[in-house]
């Protein structure tokens, strides 16, 4: 998400700019303070998204703890409903009912994953989380803005960095299609155009203003 993100964004700043004809070192200097910004939100995102998580998960670890203790008859049968889900019978899941009950601490992890539906978060998810994001978005970001670092023209360096930008996000969105199980191509194709409508319109939008 941080990849994709920073080679998008920053590229359609860096466009748009270029289209209302400013100095490299003005695209440059905006571009990275679009990257910081960007960086710094995206971060935050994730670990507030973690976060969340974790929270929920506390959560509904204190309800299911409380029902236990309070409703235990309600909740055996509640194990007992999950495990006839796989075929088994009140005699062969009985004994195991029974032995739950005697580890509050196992029956409960039980509840948790099979009722709820939900694994314990990583305490140290959510700090991984930002830290992944945000470096993610500034190496994505910075890839459109490597040419404005060495070109001083500033359409010149518009069209290295276009060129630029499009391989990698091309060869971003290749990747990801072969990691998240849908087709590389399409997905390198799919990336790549989502790129090219965002920093054409940003610069098509900085002619017209211009005009």
């Amino acid at each position: 998400m941080g990849v994709s993100d920073g080679l998008t964004v920053p590229f359609a700043l860096a466009a748009g700019l270029s289209g209302a004809s400013a100095a490299s070192s003005l695209v440059l200097t905006a571009g990275l303070a679009e990257v910081a910004a960007g960086a710094i939100s995206m971060g935050l995102g994730g670990y507030l998204a973690a976060k969340s998580k974790a929270d929920h998960y506390e959560q509904e670890l204190r309800r299911e703890q409380e029902e236990i203790i309070v409703v235990p008859e309600i909740e055996a049968a509640e194990i007992g409903e999950i495990m006839s889900q796989y075929g088994l019978e009140p005699h062969e899941y009985g004994p195991v009912v029974m032995g739950l009950r005697r580890k509050p601490q196992a029956w409960l992890e039980l509840m948790m994953r099979f009722e709820l539906g939900l694994e314990k978060p990583d305490p140290r998810r959510a700090l991984q989380s930002a830290l992944t994001i945000a470096l993610s978005y500034v190496v994505g970001g910075l890839v459109p803005l490597m040419p404005y670092m060495l070109i001083p023209t500033a359409h010149d360096a518009m069209l290295t960095s276009v060129m630029l930008t499009l391989v990698a996000l091309f060869f971003f969105g290749y990747v990801k299609g072969r990691f998240t199980g849908s087709r590389p191509l399409f997905s390198a194709l799919q990336t790549t155009l989502i790129g090219v409508v965002t920093s054409a319109a940003a610069y098509g939008i900085a002619k017209v203003m211009q005009a």
